[in-house]
């Protein structure tokens, strides 16, 4: 979901008798240089099973893979090849898990399983329904929830779009689920909510892997079309909200499809991506608290590596080659002799190289904002430091409005971060600190604007 930058490419009582482990569990492993934070996200499989990934939020790794996630007899195992580690822990009756972190050798880690008070609890006071979208024109099925008032007929709607990265139909990231909370919100106040599996994702077909936005702007049509084929939905009413790089999609599907009724944008990115990622970098320079002169000299370095990515022209073989020779021109050679080292810078290099980035690195929306002829509510943090609020708002408000429509409403809100919620700097690691998953000043501001 998230549109995180690099910052150089060469950096680096009887519970336990139904037990389940699943949710956001944090620790601390205490060193001699200071106490290093431990966040494992657990999530349960219609199997039975688990799947886990790994922060280490002081480091700013986010999402590390594990290979195997068992809880048998209330101890809870879990390996995580790709830092040669391993995790094991007895799960408590007070909902602890007291356990040592092996790498190397093992060291003390105690969990505590991390509060979500907003996520919904069953029974809920409407329809849910288990839902599949076919995509006719890429030959796919996606798998989504479609939630519908209890009563009533007609109801107008939204399908909701993540962000980037591989995304389930909850945009579930860092122990938090934006879209169940959202769509909870909307469909106790009348709004019926479709959100879908991202292709490749989840329960849904297709590829992630060798995705770009288009392929999630013809997901995204086929979700509408969806909802325009139910008896319960009036067809006139259907909207999209779409988080981050979803706003973006938002957007371009609206801009070919005047009957989308309305879009909000939640930290919509709206400039071309190489602008905007040279500006999340130096928000998240800053959030570090780095020295001015040191994002000055950094500065050009990226702009140069940005202006590589923007060779369309060029092979994929070709950029690598010359991302590699800008990264490596200051390099000691003893550093290039170290096989390691060169793997790493490689991977590093690829991930650049991938169709999603290059395609949202070169995609100015400029042209689809101008085509917008539908209601656009655009609404950020202004401590989102992934998708700067002044930056994209104002791009919003000015460009649509050059096509002669005046229905764009744009809101900041002074303590939100990128997932909308209220914190303290905005910083990536605070996301699954707090508690919060989405403001109700920003639900209830969506809800009353989509339904007046």
């Amino acid at each position: 979901m998230l549109l995180i930058g690099f910052l150089s490419l060469w950096i680096y009582p009887s519970i336990l008798s139904a037990q389940d482990v699943s949710g956001t569990w944090s620790g601390e492993i205490v060193l001699p240089t200071g106490n290093l934070p431990i966040v494992f996200h657990i999530t349960s499989t219609p199997s039975g099973g688990y799947t886990t990934t790994v922060d280490s939020p002081n480091q700013g790794a986010n999402g590390i893979e594990t290979e195997s996630t068992t809880l048998q007899d209330s101890i809870l195992n879990i390996k995580i090849p790709l830092i040669q580690a391993l995790y094991q822990g007895k799960l408590n009756a007070d909902q602890t898990i007291t356990g040592t972190f092996v790498q190397g050798r093992p060291i003390v880690l105690d969990l505590k399983k991390r509060k979500r008070p907003q996520e919904p609890v069953a029974p809920f006071p409407y329809k849910s329904e288990e839902v599949t979208v076919r995509n006719e024109a890429d030959g796919i099925n996606l798998a989504g929830t479609l939630t519908l008032p209890e009563k009533g007929t007609q109801f107008p709607a939204v399908v909701l779009v993540t962000g980037s990265g591989a995304q389930n139909r909850d945009e579930e990231l860092m122990g938090h689920k934006p879209f169940l909370v959202i769509a909870d919100y909307l469909t106790r106040h009348g709004i019926a909510v479709l959100r879908c599996d991202d292709r490749g994702t989840a329960a849904s077909q297709g590829d992630h892997a060798t995705a770009t936005n288009e392929d999630f702007a013809r997901d995204t049509e086929a979700a509408l079309n969806y909802l325009r084929s139910r008896k319960e939905i009036d067809t006139k009413k259907i909207g999209i909200i779409g988080h981050s790089s979803g706003g973006t999609i938002a957007f371009h599907v609206a801009a070919r499809d005047q009957r989308v009724a309305f879009v909000v944008s939640l930290a919509g990115a709206a400039v071309q991506g190489d602008s905007l990622m040279l500006k999340q970098v130096e928000l998240i320079f800053k959030s570090e608290g780095m020295p001015d002169a040191n994002w000055q000299t950094t500065k050009p370095i990226l702009q140069n590596r940005y202006a590589i990515l923007q060779q369309a022209d060029k092979t994929t073989e070709e950029l690598q080659k010359e991302l590699y020779a800008d990264v490596t021109k200051n390099m000691p050679p003893e550093q290039l002799k170290d096989m390691n080292t060169v793997q790493q810078l490689f991977s590093q290099i690829n991930s650049m190289l991938t169709p999603w980035y290059l395609h949202f690195m070169r995609y100015d929306p400029t042209q689809d904002l101008k085509r917008i002829q539908c209601p656009v509510l655009a609404l950020n943090g202004e401590k989102d430091i992934q998708v700067d609020a002044t930056m994209n708002l104002k791009a919003i408000q000015q460009r649509i409005g050059e096509n002669g429509n005046k229905n764009v409403t744009i809101k900041a809100y002074p303590k939100l971060n990128h997932l909308f919620q209220a914190c303290e700097r905005g910083k990536l690691e605070e996301y699954a600190q707090l508690e919060e998953t989405i403001s109700p000043e920003v639900l209830k501001d969506m809800m009353e604007w989509i339904l007046k």
